[in-house]
C-alpha cells in the first residue's frame, strides 16, 4: 500500500517496493489525484470514495450514484476486514463512466451492517474484483490506528509545543525518530528476525519505562549508602512531578454577585 502526505501526494516507493494499490478517503476522490497517484506507483489500483451526488453516464443519461444502483439493489457477500474475522456486507458493483472523472471507473456501494445508506468507492484498475477492492480500501483504516497511536498511546498530539502544519509536521517527525529507535529494542528484533508479530510502540515505551525503574533500584541497592541514595531520588521525583492546583474547585476565585437586586424587583413583578 502508499501513503499520502498532507497536501494529499502519493509518496514515492523505493524502487524496489512494488505497490499494488492506493488508498486514500474521500478527501481524494477526484479524477487527477486518483489518476496522477496511480501513474506514479506504477499504474497501481488507487482506490477512494465517491460522495452520493456524483453522478455516472448509463446509455446516454445521467443519474446519481443512488439512483443508479437502486437499480441494481446489493447483494450480501463476505469480507475479511484488515485480514481479521469475516464479516457480511451488502455489495453492488458495476464499471461505469463517472461524469467528474470524464472515464469509465469501477464503482462499488458498500453497506455494513447496521448501515441505512451505501458509501461509494471507486477504483482505476478495473480489472480487479469486487471483493479485493472492498477487503483492499479496509486496509486504509491503518493510518487512522496509526494517528491514534501517535496522539493518544505515544503522547505526542500533548506535546506539540509548536503549533500549526509546521509544529504537526515536526512532532510526526519526531514520533518516527522514536520508532524507529525503537525498532533497535532487543525485544523488537528478535520478533522481527523469528518472522513474530511487532511489538506496539506503546508497549515498547511502556517496557523502556518498566527496565529505567528497575535499574534506577538496582543502583540505589548496589550503592554504598542506599538510604542517601533513595532520599535523593524521592527529591528528583518531586521536582519532575510536582503538585499543581485544580482549576475546577474555583477557591479563590470571584464568581460574582449571585442573588437579586431588590431595586429591581418591580421590574419581575410588571414582567
Amino acid at each position: 500500500m502508499c501513503a499520502v502526505d498532507a497536501q494529499g501526494v502519493p509518496a514515492l516507493p523505493p524502487a524496489h517496493v512494488k505497490v499494488k494499490a492506493v488508498l486514500a478517503d474521500a478527501l481524494y476522490g477526484n479524477q487527477p489525484f486518483m489518476d496522477g497517484a496511480s501513474s506514479l506507483c506504477g499504474d497501481a489500483q488507487t482506490v477512494s470514495q465517491l460522495r452520493g451526488n456524483q453522478k455516472v453516464r448509463l446509455c446516454n443519461r445521467e443519474l446519481s450514484l443512488p439512483a443508479f444502483f437502486a437499480r441494481y439493489p446489493g447483494v450480501p457477500q463476505t469480507i475479511r476486514i484488515r485480514g481479521g474475522e469475516p464479516v457480511e456486507v451488502i455489495v453492488s458493483s458495476a464499471r461505469v463512466h463517472v461524469c467528474a472523472h470524464g472515464k469509465k471507473r469501477f464503482v462499488i456501494a458498500l453497506k455494513y451492517a447496521g448501515e441505512d445508506e451505501y458509501r461509494y468507492l471507486v477504483a482505476t484498475d478495473l480489472s480487479w474484483r469486487t471483493q479485493d477492492i472492498v477487503q483492499a480500501h479496509t486496509l486504509r483504516w491503518l493510518v487512522e490506528v496509526f494517528l491514534e497511536d501517535w496522539k493518544l498511546y505515544e503522547g505526542w498530539g500533548n506535546l506539540a509545543k509548536q503549533p500549526d502544519e509546521e509544529g504537526s509536521s515536526r512532532g510526526l517527525t519526531l514520533s518516527l525518530l522514536c520508532d524507529h529507535a525503537l525498532v533497535l529494542h532487543p525485544e523488537q528484533l528478535t520478533r522481527l528476525e523469528d518472522k513474530q508479530p511487532a511489538c506496539t510502540v506503546g508497549s515498547l515505551r511502556d517496557h523502556c519505562k518498566s527496565e529505567a525503574f528497575l535499574d534506577c533500584i538496582r543502583q540505589i541497592l548496589a550503592a554504598d549508602n542506599p538510604a542517601a541514595q533513595f532520599e535523593e531520588l524521592a527529591k528528583t521525583v518531586k521536582t519532575l512531578f510536582p503538585l499543581a492546583p485544580s482549576s475546577k474547585h474555583m477557591s479563590g476565585r470571584d464568581l460574582g454577585r449571585l442573588e437579586p437586586t431588590p431595586s429591581l424587583r418591580y421590574r419581575a413583578e410588571t414582567a
